[in-house]
């Protein structure tokens, strides 16, 4: 389960943790400063959860008016739509709304761009090559040639290869 943290942008006033939107709505009621009166702005913080949702809520740039809608995606989302999302936002810049509908971006989860070239021969992306000529190809070269478009990245221990189409 996802823990979040409300702090209070009133200095004289405690903030709570939470796990959902109905538990924040009941705890901000209920606060109140040093001089009795109600509670309205939090910081809202990451707590926490699993690896891929801290990396999660950082992309989403967590706000009082944001949170329901992270703690939804956190609980419902695959890790792939997650990963998928955050690459999105971070590596790419895709707005929240870009990113959350499907963005186009080719995603690898390999350790590196020369373990790309070596998929993508091995794919038959580069034609026909024969297994006996296979030996001779650089690889080396092939992944300094994609490194021009596609760039390496590490979301909660995953590392990923990535294009931002």
């Amino acid at each position: 389960m996802t823990q979040l943290y409300a702090q209070p942008y009133d200095l004289s006033a405690c903030g709570f943790y939470f796990e959902s939107a109905d538990e924040f709505n009941a705890e901000s009621r209920r606060l109140r400063n040093d001089h009795g009166e109600p509670v309205e702005e939090f910081e809202i913080q990451f707590i926490d959860g699993e690896d891929i949702d801290a990396a999660l809520a950082k992309a989403w740039y967590l706000s009082q008016a944001s949170f329901a809608a992270f703690l939804d995606a956190a609980e419902s989302w695959s890790d792939d739509d997650k990963i998928r999302y955050i690459v999105a936002v971070d590596e790419c810049g895709y707005s929240h709304e870009q990113a959350a509908d499907d963005p186009d971006i080719d995603l690898y989860e390999l350790n590196s761009l020369r373990e790309l070239s070596v998929h993508f021969v091995e794919e038959g992306l580069f034609g026909e090559i024969p297994e006996s000529l296979q030996f001779y190809l650089d690889y080396d070269a092939i992944a300094r040639d994609l490194s021009a478009d596609y760039s390496e990245t590490n979301i909660a221990g995953i590392n990923l290869i990535y294009r931002c189409v």
